[in-house]
This record gives structure tokens, C-alpha cells and sequence, in this order.
């Protein structure tokens, strides 16, 4: 689902210090850095502390080796220019890319060669079918979702590396609410967990549900949480930490700065989920941070919060906002892309 107005437009003090000094303990807050292009990035994947990807419209990709000292832009070869609104890196040179968009402008791309070459592994023909986000288990195992089309869920798996996917049966799914899809505003509509497990979170419906498959996509339920909903409103990101623990943001898009509703929490793996209080306002993603079991970090267009007891409480984080967060596989740093080509590095 493509929002076209989604808008994107120091230091901590020492109480802000205080609440967060176990889990931000060196250089504590964000750094910007010069991407080199005006677009706006929605998909960002980082594979370690100096390697980290970027995309977002106007075909841009975006790649780093230093940690973002430099950004250089890469090239995907495509016949018209496509909004990447996710890309999921799988090593250091292998990397999954998501355009979304009606019809054939829906496409994966998959690169092996760190962004010198990529094939096209799935483009759209329905015109129906409009992408929104991807994640993987591994390099082999994939899902893909977008928005329902007639009352039905379209969710897509590959078990071999991208070469084949293919679309769950609508047999095997709850039906889907009117209107009811995945906001393509920072690529983390899904959370995986080991090798099997998966949640979905859905928007601009009546209801703001978590859709669960335990069996990599074969079967499916579904539950309903209390985030706010409606056209503009629901779940922009999910995240788990376990199979039991997990969290939804979102909010409006349309009213940034409204803290209403906009986070739940679950400890009984998805079946139901709590409002939170905390946020400082819409945030389109959430991230555990690995290494920090109870750690989380949210971010959205208008700035950032952090949370060290599970996502019950919240500091907020002063700087930028961004559309799109990913941490390091080491937890020390994170990297952030939103409006306008702004892309910026957290440091522990």
C-alpha cells in the first residue's frame, strides 16, 4: 500500500542520560550522513557495523562499506523507474530487493555480487496485486506480502533463494478486511523467528490485525489488536524477540505527532496484544536491539524513543526522524533513512 503524502519533513540531557545509560553507553545518538541523492528511502538493511544497504523511489539503491562514512549509489538495470521500498540483506554480498507499485511494477530483484549485477526473480502481472514488504528466515526461504485483492490475503513464500514464489492459498487464510493490507513505509510489515515463524501486521482496515503462520506460511490465524485504525492508521512495523515476546507500532501517517494507540505488546506469541503508553508520536518502525534482550528502539518521521523494559515505557531519543530503522547484527550501531535522501548512523 504506497502513501505518496507520507511526509518526511545532540545531545541527551541528563535525565534522559540517566533512563538510558545502560543501553546507549557510547556517543549516545544519531549522526547524519551524506547519502548523495534527494529521494526518499524507505528500505534500509544493515549486514554489520561498516556494511549496511538503502533504497528507496526514483530506483535508488544505496550501499556502504565504512559505516556510512560514504554511501555509493548502485544501479539496478529495470525498464522504468521503481519505488525500492524494502531491501533485506542477506550476507555481505547477497541482497533481496522489493519495488512495489500496481501490476508489473511489483518486482524482486536479488543480487549476489554486492550490487554489480541483479536478476529480476519476480515481476507482477496481475494488475491487482500491489507488494508491500519482505523478510527472510534465511538465504533460501522467503515471504512476501501485499494488500488483500477481493477479500483475501496475498501473501507469497520461496523456499529456493528467490527463484520461485509462490502464492499461499486463500484456503489456507483467514479472510481479509475491507481495505485491510501492509503499509509500505519502512520494509518491517513482517517478523520472522527461527526457521519457521512469521507475523504480519496489517493496516487501513477496520481493525489493525497480527496475522501468525508457525509452519513457514503452510497455515495461518489471526487476532486483532487495540492500535488505532482506519484508511491512514494501524500497524507500520512488527517485531518479535522470541516466540512469545513481541511488539506493533504505527499511529496515523497523517497525524505525526498524535501519540494515541500506536503501541501494543504481546507475551503470549501473538494470540493477544496490550496498549503501551510512551511514544512520542507515529512511529513506522521497531526494532529489538540484538544483544539486549528488553532493548527496543522505535522511529518514525518526527523522531525516535527508546525503551530498555520491553516497550512498557519509553525515553524519547533527541535528533532526526526517519522513515526506516536496522541494527548491526552486533547491536553497537543502527542506521536510519527517511525524506529526502537523509540517512543517519546510531551509535551505542
Amino acid at each position: 500500500m504506497t502513501f505518496s503524502t507520507l511526509r518526511t519533513t545532540g545531545c541527551l540531557d541528563h535525565r534522559a542520560f540517566t533512563l538510558l545509560g545502560a543501553l546507549f553507553v557510547f556517543a549516545p545518538g544519531w549522526t547524519p550522513q551524506v547519502s548523495g541523492v534527494n529521494t526518499t528511502l524507505r528500505g534500509v538493511s544493515a549486514v554489520n557495523d561498516r556494511i549496511a544497504w538503502a533504497s528507496g523511489s526514483g530506483g535508488t539503491v544505496l550501499r556502504t562499506e565504512d559505516g556510512g562514512s560514504t554511501w555509493k549509489r548502485i544501479t539496478v538495470p529495470a525498464d522504468t523507474p521503481l519505488d525500492f521500498r524494502d531491501i533485506d540483506a542477506i550476507d555481505g554480498r547477497t541482497a533481496y530487493l522489493l519495488s512495489i507499485g500496481n501490476g508489473p511494477a511489483s518486482r524482486i530483484y536479488k543480487t549476489a555480487d554486492a550490487g554489480a549485477t541483479w536478476v529480476a526473480q519476480f515481476q507482477n502481472q496481475d494488475p491487482k496485486v500491489f507488494l508491500d514488504a519482505m523478510s527472510f528466515w534465511d538465504a533460501t526461504h522467503g515471504i512476501v506480502v501485499g494488500d488483500s485483492i477481493d477479500g483475501q490475503f496475498c501473501i507469497m513464500t520461496t523456499e529456493n533463494g528467490g527463484k520461485s514464489w509462490t502464492r499461499v492459498p486463500s484456503a489456507a487464510l483467514p479472510p481479509a478486511l475491507a481495505n485491510e493490507g501492509a503499509f509500505a513505509a519502512s520494509g518491517t510489515n513482517i517478523a520472522v523467528l527461527g526457521s519457521q515463524e512469521a507475523w504480519i501486521g496489517t493496516g487501513a482496515a477496520e481493525i489493525a490485525r497480527v496475522l501468525h503462520t508457525a509452519d513457514r506460511g503452510r497455515t495461518w490465524t489471526i487476532a486483532a489488536t487495540p492500535l488505532g485504525s482506519g484508511a491512514s492508521a494501524g500497524i507500520f512495523s512488527i517485531a518479535f524477540r522470541d516466540r512469545q515476546h513481541g511488539i506493533v507500532v504505527g499511529g496515523d501517517y497523517r497525524r505525526e505527532n498524535d501519540a494515541v494507540d500506536n503501541v501494543a505488546l504481546t507475551s503470549d506469541g501473538g494470540k493477544t496484544w496490550t496498549l503501551a503508553r510512551g511514544l512520542s508520536g507515529f512511529r513506522s518502525v521497531v526494532a529489538y536491539i540484538p544483544g539486549e534482550r528488553q532493548s527496543l528502539m522505535a522511529v518514525g518521521p518526527q523522531g525516535s524513543d527508546a525503551s530498555t523494559d520491553d516497550g512498557h515505557s519509553w525515553t524519547p531519543v533527541p535528533g532526526p526522524g526517519y522513515h526506516t530503522l536496522s541494527f548491526s547484527r552486533s547491536g553497537r550501531v543502527a542506521f536510519g533513512a527517511g525524506g529526502r535522501g537523509a540517512i543517519g548512523r546510531f551509535n551505542r
